[in-house]
């Protein structure tokens, strides 16, 4: 039976008596429901039709405020055309705060597109990394880092903690990382994860770039087949997006200090390893950040996020943009996987972007100022 993983990504993850999120075609579920009723095995349906879910989502819309910043409206998910003019909009109104900049190209020629964020207070400081969709069906990333620079643009004037952010650092961000894979899951398939490249050999596209990068590379928790979810690519950084946000790395690398990574969906905050059980060097620093970050976002609506290792907490898995930036010098690294747990898991509703966001924004600047602050 072919099922898609939602959750974990890969079979190799599951174990016994783990709950495990899979999508399945409908003429499928026919044969798998008996099955699974033979076997003992208890499910749940979440989602009953998941193809009307998709067209509620996606259906109805314009292209919205082509033009307009001032009605550019952050509940709801953009197309990548929509997040790259709104890019190119905030790079012209906003000169004093916000540089845009390209890193490099996809592998279908797009241009890799990121926001510098920040004051031009002194000639150095120090600067933290986002970035979001790396898996292309994860909407909420990309709609988290719109919602950050949204957030950082508008308060910065009221909020002194924003202000206090913008002055003493810089922010990188990154919207779209999986460009080709985010366009093909508007206009092909939803749930899409990978990139876009073409393997030569077999029919299958694409390379789960949060494998591809050179850190343990292909080992545990990858896939060397290229029809599989988290195949790890030919060779490490093979995926030129990400050869393009790593050389941007290690240009950076002693002036980026935080590396954040937006995924969905699990309501973890993780950070190294990813690819071992070992812990870090400045354990106590991260895992205090982490426990500030979560208690912070708890407080907006009491959702509960787990942290701690991404091999205790979430799987093992090798080849990740977290281990490689922390293995790059970069001493906090963490990986949020944001809502929800599962009830709808990739389509989580527009209605919810709001408060996901407001909860992380709590996070991230946690995160932030425990980085001002010097932990010993």
């Amino acid at each position: 039976l072919q099922v898609d993983l939602w959750q974990p990504s890969s079979p190799f993850h599951i174990v016994e008596g783990m709950v495990t999120d899979v999508r399945v075609p409908r003429n499928a579920s026919r044969s798998l429901l008996p099955y699974l009723q033979q076997a003992n095995i208890p499910y749940t349906i979440l989602i009953s039709d998941l193809q009307k879910a998709i067209e509620n989502q996606t259906g109805q819309r314009p292209y919205r405020n082509r033009r307009s910043l001032s009605e550019y409206n952050y509940e709801v998910y953009h197309s990548l055309e929509e997040i790259q003019d709104w890019m190119d909009q905030l790079n012209k109104t906003h000169s004093d705060l916000v540089h845009m900049f390209s890193v490099g190209e996809s592998y279908e020629g797009r241009p890799l597109f990121v926001l510098k964020l920040g004051k031009r207070s002194r000639p150095y400081k120090k600067a933290v990394w986002i970035d979001c969709g790396i898996h292309a069906r994860e909407w909420i990333g990309p709609a988290f880092c719109q919602w950050f620079v949204k957030e950082a643009l508008q308060t910065y004037q009221t909020d002194p903690v924003m202000r206090k952010m913008l002055t003493q650092l810089y922010f990188y961000i990154m919207p779209v990382f999986n460009v080709d894979g985010y366009h093909f899951s508007w206009t092909n398939d939803r749930f899409w994860r990978k990139t876009r490249s073409k393997n030569t050999r077999f029919r299958c596209h694409g390379v789960d770039a949060n494998r591809n990068w050179k850190v343990k590379w292909c080992d545990e928790g990858a896939s060397l087949h290229p029809c599989d979810d988290t195949y790890c690519g030919p060779f490490p950084e093979s995926e030129p997006e990400v050869k393009a946000v790593a050389h941007f790395l290690r240009k950076h690398r002693k002036q980026i200090k935080a590396y954040l990574s937006f995924h969905a969906y699990a309501q973890m905050l993780l950070y190294p390893y990813s690819y071992k059980y070992a812990t870090i060097p400045n354990f106590s620093c991260v895992e205090l950040a982490a426990y500030n970050a979560v208690n912070a976002l708890h407080s907006a609506y009491g959702i509960r996020y787990r942290y701690g290792p991404a091999s205790t907490t979430l799987y093992v898995s090798s080849g990740s943009s977290m281990d490689w930036a922390y293995k790059n010098g970069i001493p906090y690294a963490f990986a949020f996987e944001l809502r929800d747990t599962g009830h709808f898991g990739f389509l989580l509703p527009e209605t919810l972007i709001k408060p996901t966001c407001t909860e992380t924004m709590l996070a991230v600047k946690n995160i932030t100022l425990h980085l001002l602050k010097k932990c010993h």
